[in-house]
């Protein structure tokens, strides 16, 4: 595979959109073995009981995941997409900040699992979730268009 980008981090903050930017996502270091987000607890983050929502656990390592493996094929002109995303809730948290660390565990020609811890500002262990993608030729479509995901200086 190309080389990692050297501003991988710069790349992944500007690209913070979507559900990733409502949730209050931010990526904190991002290399070819590790990329790390965080993100601020807020009120909307809660379900009923006063704790996180899973899904926002589940949000955090997908994106975690994918923005790895994305950047891992970047410099080839290839994308990914997710094809699977189970995630396990360990521990209720009601506040303070998440932290997600994603590695690969795989990385082949078509397919990428990437691996994903949560924790809670303690350090303690969150919730862990294993994400499955499709590694895409450039020029694949999508529900019919083209992906084009253009990043600066890239």
């Amino acid at each position: 595979m190309n080389e990692f980008p050297e501003n991988a981090l710069e790349l992944a903050n500007e690209r913070v959109v979507g559900l990733n930017k409502l949730l209050g996502l931010r990526f904190v270091e991002a290399a070819p073995e590790k990329i790390m987000t965080e993100m601020d607890i807020q009120d909307f983050h809660h379900q009923a009981y006063g704790i996180v929502h899973g899904g926002v656990y589940a949000a955090m390592i997908e994106a975690t995941c994918s923005n790895g493996a994305a950047l891992t094929v970047l410099g080839e002109g290839k994308s990914v997409v997710g094809i699977e995303n189970t995630t396990s809730f360990l521990r209720g948290v009601r506040s303070g900040t998440l932290r997600c660390v994603a590695v690969p565990s795989f990385t082949g020609k078509r397919t990428h699992v990437w691996d994903g811890r949560v924790y809670n500002g303690h350090n303690q262990l969150a919730a862990v979730g294993h994400v499955r993608l499709l590694v895409l030729e450039p020029g694949s479509r999508v529900d019919g268009v083209k992906l084009e995901f253009e990043m600066p200086n890239a």
